[in-house]
């Protein structure tokens, strides 16, 4: 059985992830940050549903508490040899508006806390020379147009930059690293306030994305399939038209 942790999963797209491993016969370490009762709730959909799982208190911005995290993931399920690094948050704001307290604390979780995590967790995989790792960037790090996303698309961006860094130096281990880009998922995290069909509108199958339509994708880079494919950003968005420049 392969052992899953999913960073951020008591919600949104974390929770249609673990959900969709759990399903696919993973044990998965469910990880939240202050939503117990959420993650809880996660915990006992998969386990009514026959699978496993533990719900994992930490903040990822805080390398203490993520060693402390997995510590605890190893000792009731196993160690992770797959690990989804979806946890982040979104501060909105440009350059006439940059309030470095705000952009600093979303870089901490963003890029740092990822690469506490992906540390925390990579040995056991070494040794067994399997593992896939599974970043969640997004489309703003490949140049949407929207406002107010310019210090969280950098963010995202450099989420990019060490998916490929961290595939060329784990690759002679046996694991592969690749990163999503979701494009506009229906969430609580961004739902509020969107103008949902302007949003549809900007894409090419003219609807907003699920979170499941992301968990499918995650499916198919921790499985075996995928076995060939690393370093790679694989875009969920839709077709999304609005961008500043196509590369």
């Amino acid at each position: 059985m392969h052992v899953a942790l999913v960073t951020g999963s008591s919600r949104g797209i974390g929770r249609a992830i673990a959900i969709r491993l759990a399903r696919d016969g993973a044990a998965v370490g469910i990880n939240y940050k202050t939503r117990e009762s959420d993650a809880a709730g996660v915990v006992d959909e998969i386990r009514r549903a026959g699978g496993k799982a533990i719900a994992l208190q930490a903040d990822i911005a805080d390398p203490a508490q993520v060693a402390a995290m997995v510590l605890r993931l190893e000792s009731d399920l196993g160690p992770a040899d797959i690990l989804v690094n979806n946890a982040g948050v979104l501060e909105r704001g440009d350059l006439s508006d940059f309030d470095y307290s705000r952009m600093e604390g979303m870089r901490r979780v963003n890029v740092d806390g990822l690469v506490h995590v992906t540390r925390a967790t990579v040995e056991p995989m070494k040794e067994r020379r399997w593992g896939r790792i599974i970043n969640l960037t997004s489309i703003a790090a490949l140049g949407t147009a929207k406002k107010g996303t310019t210090f969280y698309a950098a963010t995202k961006a450099a989420v990019i930059t060490l998916t490929r860094r961290f595939a060329m130096e784990l690759g002679p281990h046996g694991i592969t690293v690749n990163a999503i880009a979701p494009g506009f998922i229906m969430t609580d995290m961004v739902s509020e306030g969107a103008d949902v069909e302007a949003i549809a509108s900007n894409a090419m199958v003219r609807r907003v994305g699920k979170p499941e339509d992301i968990a499918h994708a995650v499916a198919f880079l921790a499985s075996e399939d995928s076995s060939f494919l690393t370093a790679q950003v694989l875009t969920v968005d839709g077709g999304r038209m609005d961008y500043i420049a196509h590369p």
